[in-house]
């Protein structure tokens, strides 16, 4: 099946795009946790950032730094645009959100904030990888 290939930027773009649609979707049900709605918009933008790097014939490592995605992208001649670095803030999201911690709870805007966040890397990574 194609979007099971880890070398075919466009199975790591469809499954950015899924994790896009599971934090837009959920934070109309309830007892969804913003927290896990969070964890998807920020793994859409590391997939999307990561189908660039293949797309690119960039190699990255195991991250789910989006700086240093950006900056692996930057190294190899990729422009990021500023819409796509504000995307940064999101790797915060990648582990802190998905375990009970003490940690405040996020806010129905910041998981709006991070949903547009989100959505503008997975848009612009369609535009470079068609």
């Amino acid at each position: 099946m194609k979007h099971k290939d880890p070398t075919d930027p466009r199975a790591w773009l469809l499954r950015a795009r899924a994790n896009l649609t599971l934090a837009e979707k959920g934070g109309r049900l309830k007892g969804i946790l913003f927290e896990d709605l969070c964890f998807n918009a920020q793994q859409a933008a590391e997939k999307a950032l990561k189908a660039i790097c293949l797309a690119r014939g960039m190699e990255f490592p195991k991250t789910h730094s989006l700086v240093h995605l950006m900056d692996i992208l930057e190294s190899g001649g990729v422009h990021i645009p500023q819409i796509v670095r504000e995307a940064d803030i999101l790797t915060q999201y990648a582990v802190q959100s998905r375990y009970p911690s003490v940690v405040e709870e996020i806010t129905r805007n910041e998981y709006r904030e991070a949903l547009k966040l989100a959505a503008n890397v997975v848009f612009w990574a369609e535009k470079i990888v068609k």
